[in-house]
């Protein structure tokens, strides 16, 4: 019997990578596509990271979710892609993964279960990016990885540490995860959230 071939997913998003970005939030990889509310980063309607923002920036978690006539009409649960995208562009906030190729071991999202085959080029993203001088991770995965990439300590969740990168000095932040299996309610993280971007408040006048 042939042993079962391995199922590599590649990144099915371009980094979003606004000229004047400030901050980089950096995830692991998306869910499935049958998954997604929208094609933007954190798509999964369950997912908390857009409630988190709506809650920070604008004292409603629900913010970011689609209340147009057709979604209204159709019953649609997901999120305003155009809302989103205008909202990181005039905030200063780039977004990626720091997965470009994986394998699943379970047919869920789950970071436990992915198998990373590609590195995203943290580097490349950077380099785009001149203004940028901090970097969040949102999950634990992507805290390892980009702390392998950069050789530099792992934060812990809520905490910062540092690197440098071709001559610039960043600031690396560890935020909780947005999914919901991480264990603490939507406003719980935002509180955590706030902590980071009290900190880089500058960033956000």
């Amino acid at each position: 019997m042939l042993p079962k071939m391995e199922t590599i997913e590649y990144h099915p998003l371009e980094p979003f990578l606004p000229p004047e970005a400030k901050i980089l939030l950096l995830g692991s990889f998306p869910p499935k596509k049958e998954r997604w509310s929208m094609e933007f980063f954190y798509p999964n309607f369950q997912n908390d990271m857009w409630r988190i923002m709506g809650l920070l920036f604008f004292a409603d978690k629900y913010h970011f979710v689609d209340t147009g006539e057709e979604a209204v009409r159709k019953k649609l649960r997901r999120f305003d892609k155009q809302r989103i995208e205008a909202f990181c562009t005039e905030k200063g906030i780039a977004l990626y993964d720091t997965a470009r190729a994986v394998h699943r071991l379970k047919d869920n999202a789950s970071d436990k279960f992915l198998e990373v085959r590609q590195h995203t080029d943290i580097g490349a993203l950077l380099d785009q990016i001149p203004q940028c001088r901090t970097v969040i991770t949102t999950g634990e995965k992507a805290t390892q990885i980009l702390a392998a990439t950069m050789q530099c300590d792992e934060p812990p969740t809520g905490g910062h540490t540092g690197f440098t990168y071709n001559g610039r000095t960043y600031t690396f932040y560890r935020m909780p995860s947005s999914s919901r299996a991480y264990p603490l309610s939507v406003e719980k993280k935002a509180a955590v959230y706030s902590k980071v971007f009290s900190w880089c408040s500058e960033d956000f006048a």
